[in-house]
């Protein structure tokens, strides 16, 4: 945990310029609307969702179609860096808004088109893409000195959201069949044998051609890396033995906890569980009711994280200006002193709204709590094109103007997984999850992966 909040740390406090975004905005993009009063909860939701999802559809780069990795110019790249995780977690949102007809199949279909077609094409490594690319030529755009190559994590997020279009787009015509292809063959390409590093019982997160292992960064749990796991063992050609999940992600100092906190017993990770997206990102499409294998219920292990990040911040012990019952969420984001991962134990006085939001599924009843404060209370000073923006520090008076891929896109998408388990259900239907999962020792009430 010290290592991973390190490095987010140390490569993005301090990094970001405040030049002011470019809309960029096509044609045929969604309308951008005010605070609307007297909503229903549902039509709140609507309201909230589709605005979110302008950041990917409207503010998307219009060669790639890939997200953009923040609104404002990061490390003075100027504006052409996506990023590959927060791609992944746009095509999810993608979905929603075809299926909710915010834009027309057709339209979407499009811009999946534009998508694979980028991404065949793009500099990858061992079938494995980098955190950062240009949107515009897809070579890479190095995260950090050594890290110019291959991102193991940023492409497991990117292929949980492209195994769901695949799901997805399952017309009987050209177009789709061809999305369907260009994902199985991507798909098939990664090598997430070659990242146990010549055969050890782990997975690492980097490979460069240019610093081989030098960044040397073996991932073992509890964080939210567990989907990168599922995926490797799912894998088509170069799947990863049982082995490197018993062995490498489930023995660290910091993988099994099982003590209690604000009356909660969390089985996994660290004290007070950490930032929330772990219980986030690697949730997006694998469907934590009903899964467990030997070390937790993952249902019981995300609701009682979530239950104590807002317990904590109801408590406060801080005495924080605004936390409450209904203004809670610790988690990554931009804050008044730069980037950091927030949680009860780095807690600096900042409410990242995705962290709440992105909870629907677990806590709906403190999530829609929360919405309503950000959203009627707040919404003079967080809400705006794309939804709400990244985080706020009432006790310094500061309301970031930032947008990140990685906070809008949970929004989204795990608002809808709350109100219809849709990408869930896109993604659990995956033979290789289903075949991932059971290989692990994995058990689903929902799709009955059943433990041999």
């Amino acid at each position: 945990m010290k290592k991973i909040l390190i490095i987010i740390t140390l490569l993005c406090a301090g990094f970001y310029s405040n030049a002011q975004k470019k809309s960029n905005a096509p044609t045929d993009g969604i309308k951008p609307v005010g605070i609307i009063k007297n909503l229903t909860d549902s039509a709140l939701l609507d309201v909230v969702q589709r605005q979110t999802f302008r950041y990917f559809w409207d503010f998307g780069h219009p060669v790639s179609g890939l997200a953009r990795e923040r609104s404002n110019v990061a490390y003075n790249y100027g504006n052409e860096v996506v990023t590959t995780g927060g791609s992944g977690f746009g095509i999810m949102a993608m979905l929603v808004a075809d299926k909710r007809k915010w834009i027309t199949h057709e339209q979407s279909v499009d811009r999946m088109l534009k998508i694979v077609d980028f991404l065949y094409k793009a500099d990858a490594f061992h079938g494995v893409f980098p955190h950062w690319m240009d949107g515009k030529t897809g070579k890479v755009i190095p995260f950090s000195r050594k890290d110019d190559g291959a991102d193991l994590v940023e492409t497991s997020f990117l292929f949980q959201g492209l195994l769901c279009a695949r799901q997805y787009y399952n017309g009987n015509n050209d177009k789709e069949r061809h999305i369907r292809d260009v994902i199985n063959w991507m798909w098939g390409e990664i090598e997430w044998n070659w990242f146990t590093r010549d055969g050890r019982d782990v997975l690492y997160w980097h490979w460069s051609p240019n610093n081989g292992w030098a960044m040397n960064f073996p991932l073992r749990g509890y964080n939210e890396c567990l989907i990168t796991y599922v995926l490797a063992a799912s894998g088509t050609r170069y799947p990863v033995p049982t082995e490197v999940y018993n062995r490498g992600w489930a023995q660290s100092d910091f993988f099994k906890n099982g003590k209690m906190f604000y009356g909660h017993v969390l089985p996994l990770g660290f004290d007070y569980g950490g930032p929330l997206f772990y219980t986030h990102y690697s949730f997006l499409g694998l469907n934590p009711k009903g899964l467990k294998d030997q070390y937790a219920d993952y249902w019981q292990q995300n609701l009682n994280h979530t239950l104590i990040n807002h317990d904590y911040c109801v408590d406060n012990p801080k005495k924080f200006k605004g936390y409450g019952p209904d203004c809670w969420g610790l988690t990554a984001s931009d804050n008044h002193e730069g980037y950091n991962a927030h949680s009860p134990t780095n807690d600096l006085g900042v409410i990242t709204p995705t962290a709440a939001l992105s909870a629907f599924p677990y806590t709906p009843e403190y999530s829609m709590k929360a919405l309503r404060h950000f959203y009627y209370d707040l919404g003079d000073k967080i809400w705006g094109e794309y939804g709400f923006t990244d985080a706020f520090n009432e006790s310094k008076n500061w309301y970031a103007k930032s947008y990140l891929a990685i906070d809008q896109g949970p929004i989204v998408v795990m608002i809808e997984n709350y109100r219809s388990g849709m990408l869930w259900n896109l993604f659990m239907s995956c033979p290789e999850v289903q075949q991932g999962l059971k290989k692990l020792d994995f058990e689903s009430s929902t799709y009955h992966i059943n433990r041999q």
